[in-house]
């Protein structure tokens, strides 16, 4: 985390980082030849400069580019680019440089998808436009990608923000554009699982210190990070004085990324991962005894043909969720996807 996105309260002599991440992903329509690979290091490092944040480091398999940022994390493969940063950063405000280098560099023409979502930020007043209110986010989304939905799930503070171009399921555009998936055979299976922790251990939260841990491999085994989806190749980062971001990526495309804010004024952890299986209750157990939050926001992303199509109707089955108290719980079916929200609050001990 960069040190200008430290906020000093000089009358509790608190430090405030703003550790929720704006998460931007775009699908583009499979084209010949196409692949978002082919823009350079130097052009993303352009792009970011845009979103006031650069490239710490960088690994690869052989499906996806996944980048270390000083505020979180990018992923690159042939037809899906996301980016997800913390802090005060401007991630929408880069869009149309990366729809230009998609066309001019990679060949991709066509937008397929888009999804935008973040949590409620801890302190919106500091926030950057258009990230100052999701209005101006959907409005500045709207003139990149045209008609897009804007959905808001969940009680005003731990409220989930989604920008999507996917229609609801039962609506005419849903019918319209499940014909064009018929027609383009485009789709292809895929689930996206977060976990957006607040109020957690201090003790854990002391593991991704200087103090505590003397680099990020140590915080990473320390923790139990290493142990969450193992085989992953992992790429971590400790900051100086604290703080922690991490991409894991697999051989079949599978990734992975933690991003820890450890102030305690400002606990914050996020975990994502595109993980294809069939249920979430082990990954559940292990992310939240490695961060024992006190709550946290948890949403699936699948479609109909994932390996994880029924993970929400498991929720309240899962083991990992016993030790908490599910207080809001949302479900949307969109054409092509199907998406569960949930905010869960730890039981008083």
């Amino acid at each position: 985390m960069a040190e200008t996105e430290i906020i000093s309260n000089s009358e509790s002599n608190d430090q405030f980082f703003e550790g929720v991440e704006k998460l931007i992903e775009i699908w583009f329509t499979p084209a010949k030849n196409a692949d978002l690979r082919k823009i350079t290091r130097q052009q993303w490092e352009n792009v970011l400069k845009i979103v006031r944040c650069e490239i710490i480091s960088f690994t690869q398999s052989e499906q996806v580019d996944a980048y270390v940022l000083s505020e979180s994390s990018m992923f690159v493969s042939r037809r899906r680019w996301i980016l997800k940063t913390c802090g005060t950063t401007t991630p929408l405000r880069c869009v149309r440089a990366v729809l230009a280098l998609a066309q001019d560099v990679a060949g991709h023409s066509c937008v397929h998808n888009v999804f935008y979502s973040r949590r409620e930020f801890a302190r919106p007043e500091v926030q950057l436009k258009p990230h100052d209110n999701f209005d101006s986010e959907v409005k500045l989304l709207d003139s990149f990608f045209g008609d897009g939905r804007a959905y808001i799930m969940g009680p005003e503070k731990d409220c989930w923000y989604l920008y999507t171009l996917l229609p609801l399921e039962g609506t005419v555009a849903a019918v319209e554009k499940e014909q064009q998936e018929a027609e383009s055979g485009r789709g292809e299976p895929d689930q996206t699982i977060e976990i957006l922790m607040s109020d957690l251990d201090p003790q854990v939260m002391d593991i991704f210190t200087r103090e505590h841990s003397h680099d990020a491999a140590y915080a990473t085994k320390e923790s139990g990070i290493d142990k969450i989806l193992p085989g992953m190749v992992i790429d971590d980062f400790l900051f100086d004085p604290c703080g922690y971001s991490m991409n894991g990526v697999a051989k079949d495309g599978c990734y992975m990324t933690i991003h820890i804010t450890p102030e305690r004024a400002c606990s914050y952890v996020s975990f994502e991962s595109n993980v294809p299986v069939s249920s979430y209750d082990e990954v559940i157990a292990r992310v939240l005894a490695a961060f024992r939050p006190a709550k946290f926001v948890l949403t699936i992303f699948a479609t109909p043909d994932s390996p994880a199509a029924d993970a929400y109707r498991q929720l309240r089955k899962y083991r990992s969720l016993s030790a908490y108290e599910e207080q809001e719980a949302q479900y949307c079916r969109f054409s092509g996807y199907e998406l569960q929200y949930a905010l869960y609050c730890k039981f008083p001990s």
